[in-house]
């Protein structure tokens, strides 16, 4: 019998977020609600599947994973670019990918980027700690008005641009920069385009709406998180990677920048990680599409994609090139 796999579902929402009855008649259906582990626990725990349905990129799946899955047939991944597995090899292996839409990911990830923006200027966290301890105002940071601050906003994106327009809502100025904006998107979008130099030396919020890549790699360093304003908040719900991680710790430490976080260089976030103990941060555990319209999609069209293949039609392939292969 056809065993699937359903992975990294963290939540424990998978079962109830789609219509699996169809899919478990024709397979063995195992769902998976923690992390795998290290590449050697991971290949021995998926050895037995033929096909894999994975949550954007919680696994990774390099060439040294792909290889050892020698019954894998079918990976399915949510959205339709996943920086963490290695197209080539399932490529070469005849493994074909498939992929899911997310139209609501955007609004998902955009709202809570401004979520986090609002809890790290007002201190929310530290406000909802002391309640639950038994405690009020006292030990509560005092916070700011955003109205009349400086919102900038790197990477003018689908994201991005819901962002930007959140912060004029709130009465913000907003400032945009990013390798490929151009001028005419910014004004259309109705921010000033600037260089990273003026961005981080006049934005009171900076918030990260990038696509990680070799150009964006690092793409805030030690020298531009020195150009921020003593007190700034960092948002982060893009990918870790963008920032030099120990520049950002240097800076926290030192208490002249506030991050807001959804995502992180590891993940989960190790226990003993510094960015868990550190007073000036907010931290979210990587929550950007973690909504139950986008969860209903991604678990809907991932059930959709195998019923597919076990048919021999295979659909939303990422390497149409192995389809005749199959």
């Amino acid at each position: 019998m056809t065993r699937i796999a359903v992975l990294d579902d963290w939540q424990g929402v998978a079962r109830t977020s789609a219509d699996w009855s169809g899919l478990q008649k024709r397979a063995e259906v195992v769902f998976f609600e923690r992390p795998l582990g290290a590449l050697e626990t991971t290949a021995r725990a998926l050895a037995e599947f033929d096909i894999l349905l994975a949550m954007r990129e919680r696994t990774a799946f390099p060439a040294l994973l792909v290889q050892r899955l020698t019954r894998l047939r079918l990976l399915n991944v949510t959205g339709s670019r996943t920086r963490t597995l290695d197209l080539d090899a399932c490529t070469a292996r005849g493994i074909l990918v498939c992929g899911t839409g997310g139209e609501r990911s955007g609004a998902a990830t955009a709202e809570l980027a401004l979520g986090l923006l609002l809890a790290a200027t007002r201190c929310v966290p530290k406000a909802d700690a002391s309640m639950r301890a038994g405690g009020f105002q006292t030990g509560v940071p005092v916070g700011s008005v955003l109205e009349g601050r400086t919102l900038g906003v790197i990477g003018l994106g689908r994201i991005g641009t819901r962002m930007a327009r959140y912060g004029q809502a709130l009465g913000m100025q907003l400032l945009a920069w990013s390798q490929n904006l151009t001028v005419e998107k910014a004004q259309a979008a109705g921010v000033r385009l600037v260089d990273k130099s003026e961005l981080l030396a006049e934005s009171d919020a900076v918030s990260l709406h990038l696509v990680l890549s070799e150009r964006t790699l690092g793409i805030l360093g030690a020298a531009d998180l020195a150009r921020m304003k003593p007190g700034a908040i960092l948002v982060n719900t893009s990918r870790a990677p963008l920032v030099d991680e120990q520049a950002m710790l240097e800076r926290l430490r030192a208490g002249t920048l506030i991050a807001a976080l959804d995502v992180y260089g590891d993940e989960p976030l190790p226990i003993d990680h510094p960015l868990r103990s550190l007073p000036n941060v907010v931290l979210t555990p990587h929550l950007g599409y973690c909504t139950h319209e986008v969860y209903s999609q991604f678990y809907r069209e991932s059930i959709e994609n195998a019923l597919a293949f076990l048919d021999g039609r295979p659909t939303r392939a990422l390497n149409p090139e192995v389809v005749p292969r199959i």
